[in-house]
């Protein structure tokens, strides 16, 4: 797709670009069993949405659908890698080299969805100069000139939370475009700047949440269902 095709789509929700994710390893799941065809109730199941909901999602950009057969997976899979912009290789910078980085830079995923890591950049001395996974870490004082030189637009960022905004400001001037940020501090980023934020201890706050939650639900139903109102009595 070209920048112009790409700019003429519509935008939405983030929500909504996050299920088209799902839809998507969904689908590519559904081609690898050897699966033709599914439908919007079928995705909806399976991701807990709505077949309402899928087909709204997938309606933002046209009709990829027919009635009474569904979608055809060979086609909508091409379709939303369009919309997501995963139809090309991206190449994407490395920052922060520790065990977080390291188990990160070993994620195969990341290539087998089009993600190449192009450059390895750490502030400790002892990381600068090794070659990890075919690339050699770089100091981040060479950051501005790697990144312009190998044309990098994306970044995944592993530092501690102290270090993470002045590499990010590095990153930017370098000419990064988009920031994938892992350090558990909320980025002062231009607006022009594409920003995705993970914290993993806030992650596993909401899981606790939803098993406490769970906890409570039984106790929940028990009183509404022991509970007599006055005319009862």
């Amino acid at each position: 797709m070209t920048r112009k095709e790409r700019d003429s789509l519509p935008l939405i929700p983030r929500v909504a670009a996050n299920r088209l994710s799902r839809y998507l390893r969904h689908l590519e799941e559904l081609s690898n069993r050897g699966k033709a065809t599914t439908s919007s109730h079928e995705l909806g199941k399976a991701l807990g949405v709505t077949a309402a909901q899928v087909r709204k999602d997938l309606g933002y950009f046209g009709q990829f659908g027919f009635p009474g057969l569904g979608y055809k997976i060979s086609n909508l899979i091409p379709e939303i890698k369009r919309i997501l912009g995963t139809d090309r290789a991206w190449s994407a910078a490395m920052v922060g080299i520790g065990n977080l980085g390291n188990a990160l830079l070993r994620y195969k995923g990341f290539q087998a969805h089009g993600f190449r890591i192009s450059a390895l950049f750490d502030i400790n001395p002892k990381l600068v100069g090794r070659t990890l996974e075919g690339l050699t870490v770089e100091p981040v004082e060479q950051m501005e000139r790697v990144v312009q030189d190998r044309a990098i637009e994306l970044a995944i960022l592993s530092v501690p939370a102290s270090a993470a905004q002045e590499v990010a400001d590095r990153l930017v001037r370098a000419g990064i475009r988009g920031i994938y940020n892992f350090a558990p501090v909320q980025l002062n980023l231009p607006e022009e700047i594409a920003y995705v934020s993970i914290d993993l201890a806030v992650e596993l706050e909401q899981l606790a949440f939803l098993v406490s939650q769970r906890d409570r639900e039984p106790v929940k139903r028990q009183g509404v269902e022991g509970s007599k109102s006055v005319g009862d009595l």
